[in-house]
């Protein structure tokens, strides 16, 4: 039963929204068309711009793509999901990239259109209690979504579903939060600005209504498109009336409570959003068929609708002009200068980077063209920089810049609901600044190329480079002055209208009847009275405004520098087509058409460029358990990248095992016990360890380091042991007399070599022989022995004591004493490289 009384509300709500919205948008569309002739008739002056803009940028262009894990709440398990973000800015979300490249629809769509992008539990917990007032998580309580990894992002919306993924490393978070934030950051910008009749109706008809509501003041819902604004604005109506049926209706712990109003808010929304749509639509339609009539009366009497709207007006401003004024010098003027600069500063450090980074990846091209200066490469640096507006990744240290916007102190006084408003425009116009600078830079280059094939292309490119950057300035002080005129009557005008409109409101029907019947469409009183009350305020503004552009602060021009046809023939080149740089100048393309040369779609889709590069996590790929779906687990049972601390692990480890500086001593001398190597492998693992070497240069001044620590201590052992052994074989001068010059030499070298050459068999070994094992007691080696395999060692390069069973004649108790302390000998010298090569491991990390 609540359910039903739920729909019937929304049903009523929507209705009486729709009906008061289409009468103010009938009323405001005559007075945009009427304001849009005129301006076309009478122009609007100003600097023009001096950068190209490009009318279709993101053509045959994809954003992002890549794989990451999404929570369901479906079963409540984590699957891996392929996204793909196309120019639409919407995220397609696929069972997998096959799936995706056989064109099958996608398992779902995200329009991201006032969503907030968190990146921990905690903030998302914050928001989620504020939606349902009783309905709060205790301090300290476990939340009923744990992420697999600790890398989350969540999509929040305030009245639609969210959205849970989580990535494998923070460099994955990094990009993917920002693709998704410049997906919000695009769809939120719905409304498109070259309709000049139905966008400002639009605005101006939500603006009335939320005034006649008592709702002064920026908006954070005014995004998207205008059936997703209206279902905004219907649901900011109906939300309490939801949690006043609703809440008293929820059972089960707070976490099902919260779920289970998430999933009914997001259901209401859907409802109400289809229903705006079709009422919105029927609107426009009905007024866009009224047009030719409307337009054909303005044609006619356009100087007496002039001539009767400047009469009105004069009478309206006797009225206003007194109040707004003492409100003016009371309220308003002294706070002009402190917004303006909080507003110049983050905005600023934004388009200066904007111009940075465009210097930069010029001046990275010039260089790369400087060591191998063809075309082809020219091309696919080109292919690159031509969509660098629209890359997130590197985009986002510019927008990073305007976050630290803040009005601290001004939000209550003059309704202000957040600074996102004025962040998310700047952001925008950071975007179109660069593409302009892009898109100039395209056809000035590839005029020159097409000039003069012959000459340098580095010389080429610095000077389109030069002009571009000279027009940028200009054209960046055009428009941040703009947006700061703007922003601050965004700021002022609803603060002085919420003081004046009491007073004044009650007075402007009576100048309704000035007005001639045949002309009452075309001049509303109440857009008179604003137009009053905003160019009181706008004096002020223009004046602040200038003083900062007086004093160059912030790189502003005066207005006085007026730029004009400077470049004459530059704005016949933005008639052009676009350019493709890789079609021109790489080659290649054609082959990758003739692959699927019988599949319009997908080679379409082949065809179809990515701006930012696919995430691919290298070597180890992380992998949920239970084929990438994962029951919600615990936090203790969360996995860690453990695949990637081994790869850290055995990398330091194999280059502590290099053999720097062609020694033979290896610094994990625990490697003693591994398997001789055979002749037929010896080669490839001298190769590989080689390369190995070559990789471990960076560390190989600390492992020298410990190598001649080592080298020290064994010498030292080597000097004791050399004068021990030559009091036992003192006992067998008959049969070691050839021994007696170097004694226990061999061992001494045997020790010393057979690491370093079992060392080269540590990456293919699998495992070690423990020092007390039977078969390593059994390679006790006799003097003899150490003769022949000095011999050998000299003439094949190898130190691998001989067991192959050749035994001298000498008495069995010398030789179970000389055994015996040639094991004391291996066991000591094992024990204390151990120790060694341990140390050098932990120095080495």
């Amino acid at each position: 039963m609540p359910l039903s009384n739920l729909m019937a509300s929304s049903y009523s709500r929507t209705g009486e929204l729709m009906g008061e919205f289409g009468r103010l948008y009938e009323q405001q569309y005559a007075v945009a068309l009427f304001n849009k002739m005129r301006y076309d008739i009478e122009g609007g002056g100003g600097p023009q711009n001096q950068l190209l803009h490009r009318k279709v940028p993101l053509k045959n262009k994809s954003i992002f793509s890549g794989d990451l894990f999404q929570y369901l709440e479906e079963n409540k398990k984590w699957r891996n999901r392929f996204l793909f973000i196309p120019d639409s800015y919407n995220i397609n979300y696929y069972e997998n990239k096959q799936a995706h490249d056989r064109g099958l629809h996608p398992k779902g769509t995200i329009n991201c259109a006032g969503y907030r992008v968190l990146t921990s539990m905690e903030e998302y917990l914050e928001r989620l209690n504020t939606s349902l007032p009783g309905v709060k998580a205790k301090v300290g309580s476990s939340p009923f979504l744990k992420f697999a990894t600790q890398f989350p992002l969540i999509l929040w919306h305030p009245y639609a579903r969210h959205y849970y993924f989580c990535m494998v490393t923070e460099k994955e978070q990094q990009k993917w939060n920002a693709v998704f934030q410049d997906c919000v950051r695009h769809t939120n910008n719905g409304l498109p600005e070259e309709c000049k009749v139905q966008t400002p109706a639009f605005t101006d008809a939500v603006r009335l209504f939320r005034q006649a509501h008592g709702h002064y003041g920026t908006w954070d819902m005014m995004c998207g498109t205008p059936p997703q604004i209206l279902a905004n604005l219907v649901m900011e109506t109906l939300l309490p009336e939801m949690r006043d049926l609703i809440t008293p209706k929820l059972k089960g712990k707070m976490h099902e409570r919260q779920r289970n109003w998430m999933l009914i808010s997001d259901a209401v929304y859907g409802l109400v959003q289809s229903q705006t749509r079709a009422q919105y639509e029927a609107v426009v339609q009905s007024c866009e068929a009224g047009r030719p009539p409307l337009e054909t009366t303005i044609r006619t009497d356009m100087d007496q609708i002039i001539t009767s709207k400047e009469h009105v007006s004069s009478k309206i401003k006797a009225l206003v002009l007194p109040k707004a004024e003492k409100l003016l010098k009371v309220s308003i003027q002294p706070y002009i200068s402190s917004i303006l600069d909080a507003l110049m500063e983050p905005t600023s450090r934004g388009f200066f980077e904007v111009r940075d980074l465009f210097f930069r990846e010029l001046v990275d091209m010039s260089k790369n063209l400087l060591n191998d200066g063809n075309k082809e490469k020219l091309g696919e640096h080109m292919e690159k920089i031509s969509m660098l507006a629209f890359h997130p990744v590197k985009m986002q240290s510019c927008y990073e810049k305007m976050e630290s916007l803040s009005l601290e102190g001004l939000q209550q006084r003059f309704d202000v609901s957040s600074p996102s408003v004025f962040v998310q425009r700047a952001q925008i116009l950071m975007r179109e600044q660069m593409d302009d600078a892009v898109y100039t830079f395209e056809q000035l280059l590839h005029q020159s190329l097409e000039d003069q094939e012959a000459e340098d292309l580095c010389k080429t490119s610095q000077r389109c480079q030069d002009r571009v950057i000279k027009k940028f300035d200009y054209d960046s002080s055009t428009v941040r002055k703009k947006f700061f005129r703007e922003a601050l009557l965004q700021i002022f005008i609803p603060y002085m209208l919420k003081q004046l409109s009491p007073s004044c409101s009650a007075e402007l029907p009576r100048f309704q009847e000035l007005i001639f019947e045949d002309f009452s469409r075309f001049i509303l009183v109440e857009n008179i009275f604003e137009e009053a009350v905003l160019h009181t305020v706008m004096k002020d503004i223009m004046m602040a405004v200038k003083e900062a552009a007086v004093q160059r602060r912030h790189n502003l021009y005066r207005d006085s520098i007026v730029l004009t046809n400077s470049d004459p023939n530059l704005h016949l080149l933005g008639e052009n087509p676009p350019i493709d740089w890789a079609e021109e100048y790489g080659g290649g393309q054609e082959e990758e058409d003739g692959e699927n040369a019988g599949d319009p779609e997908a080679q379409k889709r082949r065809r179809m460029k990515q701006v930012v590069s696919m995430i691919q996590v290298e070597d180890n790929v992380f992998v949920l358990p239970n084929e990438s779906c994962l029951e919600v687990p615990a936090v203790d049972n969360i996995p860690e990248e453990e695949a990637e601390v081994r790869s850290d692990t055995s990398l330091s480890q194999q280059s502590e095992k290099q053999v720097p500086n062609g020694t033979k001593k290896d610094v994990n001398k625990n490697a003693i016990d591994e398997k001789p190597p055979t002749n037929g492998s010896a080669i490839k693992e001298e190769e590989s360890t080689t390369e190995m070497s070559l990789q471990g240069t960076e560390s190989k001044s600390v492992i020298d380091c410990a190598i001649q620590e080592i080298e020290n201590a064994v010498q030292e052992e080597e000097h004791e042991l050399r004068t021990q052994k030559t009091e036992e074989s003192s006992s067998l001068k008959e049969e070691t007399a050839a021994e007696e010059v170097r004694p226990t030499s061999n061992c001494e070298e045997g020790a010393r070599l057979n690491p370093a050459d079992t060392n080269k068999d540590s990456p293919s070994s699998t495992e070690e022989e423990p020092l007390d094992s039977p078969e390593r007691k059994g390679e006790a080696v006799t003097p003899s022995d150490q003769q022949e395999n000095h011999i050998t060692a000299s003439t094949h390069d190898s130190s691998q004591c001989d067991d192959s069973g050749f035994h001298s004649p000498t008495n069995e108790a010398a030789e179970e004493k000389h055994q015996a302390g040639k094991e004391e000998c291996n066991d000591s010298e094992t024990g204390e490289d151990t120790g060694k090569g341990e140390s050098a491991h932990m120095d080495h990390q």
